[in-house]
């Protein structure tokens, strides 16, 4: 693995991993009055052109990142269409 993949990978851990406190308690409490709707709405949007980017260019920290976030911002993103 070369130093840059390991960056990435890296980098796409903590950012990936920075997501699953806030989905825990979102799942735990059902609040999420203080999600924004059209946040996520566009959040979501950007890591899946994210994960179809890093699909296309074989860049796969970028994949496997993108890949979780946006399971984890989908999960946010249900929820908050189903608490309205």
């Amino acid at each position: 693995m070369s130093p840059s993949d390991l960056i990435g990978y890296l980098a796409a851990t903590l950012t990936t991993c920075a997501f699953v406190p806030q989905v825990w308690l979102s799942i735990r409490t059902r609040d999420l009055s203080g999600v924004s709707l059209g946040m996520y709405s566009l959040f979501t949007a950007g890591v899946a052109l994210w994960l179809v980017y890093g699909w296309l260019t074989a860049a796969w920290p970028v994949v496997v990142a993108n890949a979780i976030t946006l399971t984890l911002a989908l999960c946010m993103l249900v929820l908050k269409l189903r608490s309205r």
